[in-house]
């Protein structure tokens, strides 16, 4: 063979043995993962406006990242069809499981039915779908109608001897809330079957789960009950608003449970702007779901519900608290 070649020859073999070496067939350009790699956790929660749900959303993603896990943490907004199109997306990505606390739990169905056609494992943090016709892993979340109860008896310690009409600002869109109002209510009913104080409850309105819609809420609430002695709020942000309207009005003297003992909801506890607050456990939501999909991916049974009691959190607690200022 001509010497020039053999020459050409061999150097056209080196470049394609170095070019089979220098990347593995598939790959799309994109560093490999890590060998402990586990794949990508999909959430969608109800509001990022809330920090409540950021809460959860960081641990989850803290929690993920030490067992191997990538973490996609995107805001429902409070918006059935934007969630659904979230996990849509999640599904065209082969997550390796799907975290919700669904917008709407009836109208979120038929997108959790295709997840589960798809064969990804979904779970419910804080807001449970316990609708038929859907496979849910487990739901990890408040003992929301045991913090209700909480919050009735908190209720009833404020008003005192004199007992007096009471508002509920509500959120009837999550199912979390119904359970709160629904334990507040269970207490309030045995209280005045007992014969004491009475405690009536006037009104329930729509405070969305948060402060504008609260503001207007119990605005509403004071023009149609001007003798309203309580106010019990599903969440602090919806408190926080009802506060606001009573100072504008000047009626401070009405006594306000909240719910979920945020920063700045203990901080009004503190203050005295806010009675008291079921408070819960955001953090340990976020540590508990990533231990849950862990245990599902190793083929461990779940229980369908984990619950985590709240604690009741009045001034002493608030005045002891080395968190606040």
């Amino acid at each position: 063979m001509n010497p020039l070649r053999r020459l050409l020859l061999a150097g056209i073999l080196v470049a394609l043995v170095g070019g089979c070496g220098d990347q593995p067939s598939g790959a799309t350009g994109t560093s490999a993962p890590s060998g402990n790699a586990q794949g990508l956790i999909g959430v969608s929660l109800l509001t990022l406006d809330n920090p409540f749900f950021q809460v959860i959303g960081d641990h989850i993603t803290s929690e993920g990242k030490k067992h191997g896990y990538r973490t996609l943490v995107v805001s429902g907004d409070k918006d059935v069809a934007k969630q659904g199109n979230q996990i849509k997306d999640f599904i065209v990505k082969k997550v390796s499981a799907i975290v919700l606390s669904p917008c709407d739990s009836k109208s979120i169905l038929p997108v959790i039915q295709e997840a589960n056609a798809a064969g990804i494992p979904v779970f419910t943090v804080d807001i449970p779908c316990n609708e038929p016709g859907v496979k849910i892993v487990t739901q990890i979340a408040t003992d929301n109608e045991g913090g209700g109860r909480e919050a009735g008896q908190a209720m009833i310690e404020a008003l005192g001897e004199a007992g007096g009409k009471v508002a509920v600002l509500h959120f009837k869109q999550a199912e979390s809330c119904q359970l709160r109002v629904k334990g507040f209510l269970e207490v309030i009913r045995a209280h005045n079957a007992a014969g004491k104080a009475r405690i009536d409850v006037v009104t329930e309105l729509e405070s969305g789960g948060a402060k504008d819609l609260g503001y207007k809420a119990a605005e509403d609430a004071l023009q149609a009950h001007p003798d309203l002695r309580g106010i019990f709020a599903i969440n602090d942000p919806a408190a926080l608003g009802a506060r606001a309207a009573l100072e504008k009005a000047g009626k401070t003297q009405i006594l306000i449970i909240g719910f979920d003992g945020q920063p700045e909801g203990k901080q009004a506890i503190k203050d005295g702007k806010i009675h008291a607050d079921p408070i819960q456990f955001p953090d340990q939501m976020g540590i508990r779901m990533v231990d849950a999909i862990v245990r599902h991916s190793k083929g461990e049974t779940l229980p369908p519900q984990m619950l985590i009691p709240t604690r009741l959190y009045r001034k002493a607690d608030a005045l002891k608290d080395p968190t606040l200022p």
